[in-house]
């Protein structure tokens, strides 16, 4: 008899891993009966023709966003007392006070941390949590459904979504086994892990040692490494354009040479639109010299602000907008649902770009696999004021120091040295691919085509 298992979408960040690849047809061919259990907004059924459960009830306990807001203040709190290391409290984003109820959730929440932020607090938090949610109506709700369909496991896509507790907490209070994916290479050290799961998949070796590190009632065998589907795309020949194919799809000049700016969001990098101003600079000015250059601006997908659009207006002969395929369906960043086609655009636009500069984005593993190098800026503008987020704090998050060695990436310290760096990668004296690949292993894993499989093994040696 097949071993039933529910694929559980709390939100939308996990269709582009679990829904858009190969994922499903990998499972079914090992046998395995795949029901995608369906929180968001996006119908698979309609869609893509997957057998789905849908979950309509969405009610969260009122006070959730407040204990989930302190667990995760505490947590930092304890990482930076337990290591000794300031750069924790630079994740927590700042307490809002403007209006009674911002002020009075601030204010409950400043309490909790203050009362909860030691190891054994963080467990009566999460204990507290679990209380609350069990009481609303969408536990109730997660639970009759669970009852009805009888999965064998519930694999949640992502370890980091507040609407996945009470589908969670229910399938544990039927013994029904469970597991949930870490989702992306910064999030542990980052106290982003909202869920309490049988079993926790990651992407490597030192994503695993993080999650040791910063997670002690979790046990070594409890954990997975099975790699991130997140890049199969790239090994996927069949995705591939050639560039008169690719160059006439999107109005792209086959005499020049792309650079790709790959864009941020604006909590990440506030001041970016200066950044791709930079970069139309240092191209207009090597263009005065010989070569032929443009740009392709590849925006973050959750980035709807109009704060590109002077700078892009303003150098409409040098940059060629190239949007990512996303479709926004509700107001939150995540309900910003990626389309199967941006695979493909993805994929091209590495293959048939020079090299990518961006804010210290992911996207330095989308291109070093295309054995592509990257630019990360690393300087200040001239806009930064107070109360605007300087940069350079990016780089000295924790996920940075995997890095092999600081030729991983091109930094940019110094806006006067952009051009001769891009001359020089042009000129082939200059790159970072090497130390890239080198930096790409450390957080991918040496088995970046088989996620998927082993994200499946990992099921079938759990059942």
């Amino acid at each position: 008899m097949k071993k039933k298992v529910f694929v559980f979408f709390p939100d939308g960040v996990g269709l582009r891993n679990f829904a858009f690849t190969d994922f499903k047809s990998i499972g079914e061919k090992m046998g395995f009966d795949i029901t995608y259990w369906n929180n968001t907004v996006f119908s698979l059924e309609n869609n893509l023709g997957f057998n789905e459960v849908k979950i309509e009830n969405h009610t969260a306990h009122k006070l959730l966003p407040i204990y989930t807001r302190a667990r995760k203040r505490a947590e930092l709190n304890v990482s930076r007392d337990k290591f000794n290391d300031e750069v924790y409290p630079t994740y927590k984003f700042p307490f809002r006070y403007d209006g009674l109820k911002n002020s009075v959730r601030s204010l409950y929440a400043k309490w909790l941390i203050g009362l909860y932020s030691s190891e054994k607090g963080i467990v009566k938090l999460r204990k507290r949590i679990h209380t609350l949610e069990r009481s609303t109506s969408k536990y109730k709700y997660c639970k009759a459904q669970l009852e009805t369909h009888k999965p064998d496991l519930v694999f949640c896509t992502t370890q980091r979504a507040t609407q996945s507790i009470s589908a969670l907490l229910a399938a544990k209070d039927l013994g029904i086994l469970t597991a949930a994916f870490v989702y992306s290479w910064d999030n542990v050290p980052k106290a982003m892990q909202v869920v309490e799961t049988d079993y926790y998949f990651v992407w490597s070796d030192l994503m695993k040692s993080e999650v040791l590190k910063y997670y002690p009632f979790i046990k070594e065998e409890q954990v997975f490494v099975t790699g991130t589907p997140q890049f199969e795309p790239h090994y996927d020949k069949s995705l591939a354009q050639s560039r008169t194919e690719f160059f006439k799809a999107h109005d792209l000049d086959e005499n020049k040479k792309y650079i790709c700016y790959s864009g941020d969001d604006e909590t990440t990098s506030p001041l970016d639109q200066f950044y791709l101003e930079d970069l139309a600079n240092a191209v207009r000015s090597l263009n005065t010299k010989g070569y032929n250059l443009g740009i392709i601006y590849r925006k973050c997908p959750v980035d709807f602000t109009p704060r590109y659009n002077d700078v892009i207006e303003a150098n409409k002969d040098v940059i060629k907008v190239l949007d990512p395929i996303w479709k926004q369906v509700g107001a939150n960043w995540n309900q910003v649902l990626p389309a199967k086609e941006d695979f493909k655009m993805l994929y091209n636009v590495c293959e048939h770009s020079e090299f990518v500069t961006n804010v210290c984005s992911s996207t330095v593993f989308d291109f070093v696999a295309h054995n592509k190098p990257c630019i990360y800026y690393n300087y200040e503008q001239p806009q930064l004021k107070k109360g605007i987020r300087d940069i350079g704090q990016n780089y000295k998050y924790v996920h940075f120091r995997s890095m092999p060695s600081d030729k991983a990436a091109i930094f940019c310290t110094d806006k006067k040295d952009l051009e001769g760096l891009i001359k020089q990668i042009l000129d082939g004296k200059l790159s970072s691919v090497e130390e890239g690949l080198k930096w790409y292993e450390i957080i991918v894993g040496k088995t970046p085509t088989e996620a998927s499989e082993k994200v499946w093994k990992a099921i079938t040696s759990i059942l």
